[in-house]
């Protein structure tokens, strides 16, 4: 085939992969940028039509309505307690769990991995009858744990699948010299391994603090009570029968979705690394 034939295809191949790459961006973008948008809409202007690319009067009485006479302001805060010990709970015990399973220190390591990926692909819903009747035997609905325990036991496998593939990419001669100098399991993990395994740490901690704060099914099903309730069941709850505060809606959003984009943007060197280090070892 000649040079500039095949020239030609990685051409048409690229711009191909650029267009494609670009109408993904798009259809992301869009929605994005009309959320922030209407966040800052008077009501009059979110139900204008046809709509208005930019508001026409910009406004915070949105955000000022969310968080005072709808408690946005306790949905976060329960929000960030549930998030924040899920993760903590997950990144310890998944640094551990993909440490042994790291091919040569647990039996039938593979099979078990194997059903750890299985668990993580498991609907939710599935299970979600037998879990409300477990907790409400044990007196955990309406509580931060009844939503914690249930978040790490899902979350969990997905987390040991990014350290495991991670953690094998550390050599072997490292843990021997560790071993030669006199230091066991734990002070090995907690000395060489975990500062060694950061990338891998964030991304699973990335991926399961988002995954926490934005569950709906679960947060919806247990808990209940204004004070126990998350932020997406607190915006869906938002209104009354008769009538539907979209600004306030977009208000909430916005302010939910942003935690989520800061801590995507500090960490987003680590979580790439992460990711493709798991590929490639995995």
């Amino acid at each position: 085939m000649p040079r500039t034939k095949v020239r030609h295809g990685w051409r048409r191949w690229i711009n191909t992969v650029n267009i494609s790459g670009l109408v993904i961006a798009l259809l992301t973008a869009v929605p994005l940028y009309w959320l922030f948008v209407s966040a800052f809409k008077t009501p009059k202007d979110v139900a204008s039509t046809p709509p208005s690319a930019l508001p026409k009067e910009w406004t915070l009485d949105n955000f000022g309505e969310a968080f005072g006479t709808n408690n946005l302001a306790t949905y976060m805060l329960n929000s960030v307690i549930v998030a924040v010990s899920t993760t903590v709970i997950v990144l310890v015990l998944s640094l551990l769990a993909g440490y042994a399973f790291t091919g040569r220190k647990v039996r039938g390591g593979t099979g078990i991995m194997t059903g750890l990926l299985m668990l993580s692909v498991f609907p939710a819903v599935a299970v979600l009858t037998p879990v409300y009747l477990l907790e409400r035997q044990l007196g955990l609905l309406n509580s931060f744990p009844g939503l914690i325990i249930p978040y790490v036991a899902f979350n969990l496998p997905f987390a040991i699948w990014i350290m495991r593939n991670y953690l094998q990419g550390i050599p072997a001669s490292i843990e021997e010299a560790c071993e030669l100098d006199g230091a066991g399991p734990i002070r090995t993990v907690w000395s060489v391994i975990l500062p060694m395994s950061k990338p891998g740490l964030f991304t699973a901690g990335v991926f399961t603090f988002t995954a926490a704060w934005s569950e709906f099914l679960m947060a919806l099903t247990f808990n209940s009570t204004t004070g126990s309730r998350t932020i997406p069941v607190g915006i869906a709850l938002f209104g009354t029968q008769f009538s539907t505060p979209y600004g306030q809606i977009f208000a909430a959003s916005v302010a939910a979705t942003v935690p989520i984009v800061i801590l995507v943007l500090i960490f987003r060197k680590s979580i790439v690394s992460g990711l493709t280090s798991g590929a490639v070892k995995g």
